[in-house]
């Protein structure tokens, strides 16, 4: 999966948010890291290890 796309897509408002199951977590984690804009996007824990991210400005 194009994660950097998806980062793209969440910053620019074309994606609400984007869940992560555990098993995608290090390969999303590893392009997040690397994302220049990376300080516009949020992560909130899920009960079961998920995590569900959004652009800071659309977090309600």
């Amino acid at each position: 999966m194009d994660y950097r796309k998806v980062l793209d897509q969440l910053v620019d408002g074309e994606l609400k948010e984007f869940k992560v199951e555990p098993k995608e977590a290090f390969d999303f984690q590893r392009t997040l890291r690397n994302y220049e804009k990376r300080q516009s996007i949020t992560g909130r824990a899920m009960r079961g290890g998920s995590i569900i991210y959004s652009a800071v400005n659309s977090v309600k």
